[in-house]
C-alpha cells in the first residue's frame, strides 16, 4: 500500500486530489494537510468512507520550515512510508505590479514557492532512500505565460515549473520522478471570487469553451503519481482546455 501526503487538501483541488489519488488505487493511505487541522476533517471523512483506504490528518504550514521538518517525518511515521507528495498548497494576493506590497510579494512567493522546495526538500531525502517515489507540484498556466495582475502569483508559479525541473534531474538517479500540472481556469474557491467580466473574456480564449473542474487537475495528478508514469519525470502537464499551446 502507498502513502500519499498532499498540501493545501482540506479543500479544492486538493481534495480533489486526495479523493481521485485513493479511488484510483494510486494510494490507499493519505496524509491530509493544511494549516489548522480541524479544517481536514470533512476530507478525512470522505476517504475513510471509500473501502480500503486510511486517511489521517496534519496541521501543516509549508511557509514554515519546522512545521515541514516535524510533518513530513510525521507522515512517514503514521504510515511506515511516504510514497507520493503532492506539493498543492497555494495563495493568491493580486494586484498591478507597481501597487503590491512587499508583504503580498512574499506571501505568495513562500506559500506557492519556498513550501514546495521545503516539503520536496524533507520527503525526497526519504524517497531517495527508498529509492522510490512521486512528487507532483501543482503549477499554473500563468506561470507558463504570466498574467497582469499576478506578478507574485506567476513568478512563484514559473519558479516552481524551474524547481520541478531540477528537482526530477537531481533525485531521478536515485528512482524519484518529479512533475508538475498546469492548471487553466478550474473552477474553485480561488477563481469564483472573480469578476464575470473577467471570466467571459478568459472563457473566450479557451479553445474547448468551458473552464475546468478540479477533477481535471486530480486525474491528472493521479496518473503522474501512478506507475503507469513510470517513465515520465521534468514534465509539465497542462491542463487548460487548450487555452495556451506551447
Amino acid at each position: 500500500m502507498k502513502t500519499a501526503l498532499v498540501t493545501g487538501s482540506a479543500r479544492g483541488i486538493g481534495r480533489a486530489i486526495c479523493e481521485e489519488l485513493a479511488r484510483s488505487g494510486v494510494a490507499t493511505q493519505i496524509v491530509v494537510c493544511d494549516v489548522q487541522k480541524d479544517w481536514c476533517g470533512e476530507t478525512v471523512a470522505a476517504l475513510r468512507a471509500i473501502e480500503g483506504v486510511k486517511a489521517e490528518s496534519l496541521a501543516l504550514d509549508v511557509s514554515k520550515e519546522e512545521s515541514v521538518v516535524a510533518g513530513v517525518a510525521e507522515a512517514a511515521r503514521l504510515f511506515g512510508s511516504l510514497d507520493v507528495v503532492v506539493n498543492n498548497a497555494g495563495v493568491t494576493r493580486d494586484g498591478l505590479l507597481v501597487r503590491m506590497s512587499e508583504a503580498d510579494w512574499d506571501t505568495v512567493l513562500d506559500i506557492n514557492l519556498k513550501g514546495a522546495f521545503l516539503v520536496t526538500r524533507e520527503a525526497g531525502k526519504l524517497m531517495m532512500r527508498a529509492r522510490s517515489g512521486a512528487i507532483v507540484n501543482i503549477a499554473s498556466v500563468v506561470g507558463l505565460m504570466g498574467n497582469a495582475g499576478q506578478a507574485n502569483y506567476s513568478a512563484s508559479k514559473g519558479g516552481l515549473i524551474a524547481l520541478t525541473k531540477t528537482t526530477a534531474r537531481e533525485l531521478g538517479g536515485r528512482g524519484v520522478r518529479v512533475n508538475a500540472v498546469a492548471p487553466g481556469f478550474i473552477n474553485s474557491k480561488m477563481t469564483e471570487v472573480l469578476p464575470d467580466a473577467v471570466k467571459q473574456q478568459m472563457l473566450s480564449i479557451i479553445p474547448l469553451k468551458k473552464f475546468g473542474e478540479v477533477q481535471d487537475i486530480a486525474k491528472a495528478v493521479a496518473f503522474l503519481a501512478s506507475d503507469a508514469a513510470s517513465y515520465v519525470t521534468g514534465q509539465v502537464l497542462s491542463v487548460n482546455g487548450g487555452m495556451l499551446m506551447p
